[in-house]
């Protein structure tokens, strides 16, 4: 059934138009379409929607648990037993309140580590979310483990594999939980699988000056050792590399999501070096991070820290608004390898309607106002892959989700604290 979102105004271009979807992509733009379903955009911009580059989804059950705590004191004392807990019909639907709570603000994709990934995938197919989802691999350097965790991970890649909206792809968590022949295995099955890589690098201080003290080499040489310095990789954090990292980064087409919010939250020492990552050719994505470290999934609000925190040091420019909104929406498309992330005939339908409101008003640069003035909660209208998921606001189960995700969260909370 063809859509017509009609008399929207769209941000890279001057006046109103409709934009005719069919077959979840859009098919034209111009003055006039019809179509058997008719959207009314009067007085709201279309836009591509968001991707977020890096997230644990799940993780929405922890909300507030662990707040203003050190990470080496929040992680092993709260957060690890909780996860210790977690059963997959938690996953299932913590996954959900966290794809309820990215459509509600505007995120059409994301990329996920986690555990139970079979569930999550349920809960964001069963959601109409685009997704790239990945076991999270952990072994501690025990042989062990690591066959186990292999066998986990194989078996998500398989179960996956026939989704038309979810990705699989693989999750070594980092160089301080998984063991160097985790890693290599992880690089040739990637390779194998064509598959992308989310690892954690240089978080904090502390992972990096543990590093040095274990590993005779940089971060990046390592990485290309074990076969990971490469376009498949999706670096999170990526907040303690050294300037030849970066570079490194640049030349191997390493792609990094910046997660702010997350980042300051945790107290990890500093910001991201996104002058260097600009001045190395580095692809910069914008995340969020998983509730537990940031605490919303709201990646305009994600945006607006991101570029404040950037420009605190000195300079101004730094992460300016146009760079912020590219950061989610065309190169976190390219990022995940979704042909999406623009409003260009051929391209996948995953758009949403804005409305300013009295935030978004006078509308010199609606970009601006997007990243420093608005927030989530000015979108209206989501429409992912051609269907639409939020209309008017509401979206289909959502005081369901509500319900027995409070339910969950509760009751894991309840065994550990």
């Amino acid at each position: 059934m063809g859509l017509a979102v009609q008399d929207a105004r769209l941000i890279e271009k001057d006046g109103t138009w409709d934009v005719y979807i069919d077959e979840g992509k859009i098919k034209s733009i111009s003055e006039e379409e019809d179509a058997e379903k008719v959207i009314d955009a009067s007085g709201k911009y279309l836009s591509p929607g968001f991707f977020n580059t890096h997230a644990h989804a799940a993780m929405s059950l922890f909300r507030g648990v662990a707040d203003d705590r050190d990470f080496w004191d929040a992680w092993p004392e709260i957060v690890w037993p909780l996860e210790e807990n977690l059963e997959a019909e938690d996953v299932y639907w913590g996954t959900k309140l966290a794809c309820l709570e990215m459509i509600k603000t505007g995120t059409v994709a994301f990329n996920d580590m986690y555990f139970f990934m079979e569930s999550a995938l349920d809960a964001v197919e069963e959601m109409g979310m685009k997704a790239v989802l990945s076991y999270g691999l952990i072994d501690q350097n025990d042989p062990d483990k690591l066959e186990e965790e292999i066998e986990a991970t194989k078996k998500f890649v398989e179960y996956a594999e026939d989704s038309h909206l979810v990705k699989p792809a693989l999750g070594p968590h980092a160089v301080y939980t998984v063991s160097r022949e985790g890693l290599e295995w992880t690089a040739d099955f990637a390779e194998k699988k064509d598959l992308l890589v989310n690892i954690h690098v240089a978080e904090t201080e502390k992972e990096r000056d543990d590093f040095k003290e274990e590993h005779d080499c940089s971060f990046t040489e390592y990485l290309n050792d074990v076969g990971l310095l490469n376009e498949r990789i999706i670096s999170a954090h990526s907040v303690w590399l050294s300037p030849e990292d970066i570079e490194e980064f640049g030349k191997n087409d390493v792609t990094v999501s910046h997660n702010p919010s997350s980042n300051m939250k945790l107290g990890v020492g500093k910001p991201m070096d996104y002058e260097a990552m600009l001045d190395s050719s580095v692809d910069v994505t914008l995340a969020t991070d998983g509730c537990v470290s940031n605490n919303n999934l709201d990646m305009l609000e994600e945006a607006k820290i991101g570029a404040l925190q950037q420009k605190m040091p000195g300079d101004a420019t730094l992460m300016n608004a146009e760079e912020c909104y590219r950061m989610m929406t065309v190169k976190g498309a390219e990022a995940l390898n979704y042909d999406s992330g623009k409003i260009e005939e051929g391209k996948a339908a995953d758009l949403i309607l804005i409305e300013p409101g009295v935030k978004g008003v006078p509308t010199h640069d609606i970009r601006s106002n997007l990243i420093y003035s608005m927030d989530g909660s000015s979108v209206t209208d989501v429409i992912i892959d051609g269907k639409v998921i939020m209309e008017d606001r509401k979206v289909e189960g959502e005081e369901r989700i509500i319900e027995n995700a409070t339910e969950k969260a509760e009751s894991l909370v309840s065994k550990v604290i």
